[in-house]
């Protein structure tokens, strides 16, 4: 079925972006700042795959699962999701890291600001 893996991926890349928007963690905190270290961190694995296909490390796999939309010589369209995703969920979770660590801070720690006697 051709697409299944693109929708693999496009499923759970919206599932993290409804986490985001729900407690701000990326693009609905900061959205400019977000928006460069994403592009940052999805140009910084394409090189990485350029550079490995390039060196011949690298060969797309043929599955009936894709859609067989190619970006360049062994670049699937599934890559650049892919790594769109990876980097996404990255700030995701460094959001969410942080996320905790503020209200840590703002509760006085993890009994909510309640100190042992």
């Amino acid at each position: 079925m051709p697409g299944l893996y693109l929708a693999a991926l496009l499923v759970p890349t919206g599932c993290m972006a409804l986490l985001d928007r729900r407690f701000h963690l990326v693009l609905w905190r900061a959205p400019r700042r977000s928006a460069l270290a994403l592009a940052i961190g999805i140009g910084f694995f394409l090189l990485w795959d350029l550079a490995a296909i390039a060196s011949g490390h690298y060969r797309m796999g043929q599955s009936p699962a894709m859609t067989g939309v190619h970006l360049a010589p062994e670049l699937p369209l599934e890559e650049l999701v892919f790594v769109s995703f990876l980097a996404y969920t990255t700030l995701v979770l460094w959001g969410l890291l942080d996320l905790a660590a503020r209200r840590r801070r703002t509760h006085g720690g993890p009994r909510g600001g309640r100190r042992a006697p």
